[in-house]
């Protein structure tokens, strides 16, 4: 391991130290928060790398699901634990922030960075993985705006949203199931996919450091949790800016800066890979087996959504579909994406 990742490991290692101190101390919510956060989100980047370290002994399309599958750890017990306090507004903002946040900002800014990279100002990439995105989100939109549709019209099945959320979600995962075994079958990585075996751990160290990632990610959040209604009241934000912004930031933006990374060094495809296969992840996996989780509580977690946010869920699927789904995209496309999340955000802050 390099000397600047011992380092990193070590200021992440103090952070949850911290956080955990701040927590059994009854220090002020916000500042117990905001260490809380930055500790998550170096968690969160610790799981991710672990997961990259025994995955490489696996091959390239099966890091790519384990990374994006394990990554969203500190995610799933944000929510969980959100859940069991109650707070449902904020774990369900949670989950669909973290789509926003991947699919228009930080998706906005690899296509923003790779494309003022390449030579002619087009960043240039396989348009397959982008595509079924695509179609793994217009599958949990479809169920969302049917369930918001119900929801609000207050029709017979209404009634029974928490039980249409539990069948579609084993659905959406079944559907997952199909696309990953595809995918993993799908032929050689992208060029560039080997640069990650350099400076690999042994993987024994690779596991130890992605159990210990894991504890001190569900820890976390828990301290994260505690602090986050305090520091709500004390701001002044809204529940949905707190889940949709902030939650979903820090548990998803740090993590996924490797696909900034990798479109700074011209790795278009692996760049793209990397924040497609979390959206992907997020909206077909975790949110439909968080809704079923969730039936082991009192508050449970459903695909009902204002229905600002399933038209936000509708669009934001056309637009990167519309954006990456030809296989390029300019800096205009990436700054566009951007700028149609801090609209979003936007409108939560003044909820």
């Amino acid at each position: 391991m390099t000397p600047r990742r011992k380092g990193l490991l070590g200021a992440i290692a103090a952070l949850t130290a911290a956080a955990g101190v701040l927590h059994y101390a009854d220090a002020p919510a916000l500042l117990a928060f905001c260490v809380a956060a930055a500790a998550l989100a170096g968690l969160a980047w610790v799981v991710s790398f672990a997961t990259e370290q025994v995955g490489e002994r696996f091959g390239p399309s099966i890091t790519g699901v384990l990374q994006s599958t394990l990554g969203n750890l500190p995610e799933f017990f944000v929510v969980l634990f959100a859940l069991s306090s109650g707070e449902v507004v904020v774990a369900q903002f949670s989950i669909i922030g973290s789509i926003f946040a991947n699919a228009l900002l930080v998706l906005g800014l690899v296509i923003f960075v790779g494309a003022r990279r390449a030579d002619d100002g087009v960043m240039r990439f396989s348009a397959r993985l982008p595509n079924d995105t695509a179609t793994l989100l217009l599958l949990a939109g479809f169920i969302i705006v049917l369930v918001g549709l119900s929801a609000r019209t207050h029709d017979e099945a209404s009634d029974n949203i928490v039980a249409i959320s539990a069948i579609a979600s084993g659905l959406l995962l079944a559907t997952y199931g199909v696309w990953v075994v595809g995918y993993i079958k799908a032929g050689p990585a992208p060029a560039g996919a080997a640069a990650h075996s350099e400076g690999m751990l042994p993987l024994r160290t690779a596991i130890v450091l992605l159990a210990l990632a894991g504890v001190g990610a569900a820890l976390v959040s828990d301290w994260f949790v505690a602090a986050l209604r305090p520091t709500i009241d004390q701001v002044g934000v809204s529940e949905q800016f707190a889940g949709l912004v902030v939650v979903a930031i820090a548990g998803n933006a740090v993590e996924n800066a490797t696909g900034v990374v990798l479109a700074a060094k011209g790795q278009a495809d692996l760049a793209i890979s990397v924040v497609k296969n979390s959206v992907a992840q997020i909206a077909a996996f975790l949110f439909p087996a968080l809704v079923l989780v969730s039936l082991l509580f009192a508050d449970r977690l459903t695909f009902d959504l204002a229905p600002l946010y399933v038209g936000a869920l509708f669009l934001t699927t056309l637009s990167i579909w519309q954006v990456t789904g030809d296989g390029e995209a300019t800096s205009f496309e990436g700054a566009a994406l951007m700028a149609t999340y801090v609209i979003l955000a936007v409108f939560t802050l003044y909820e």
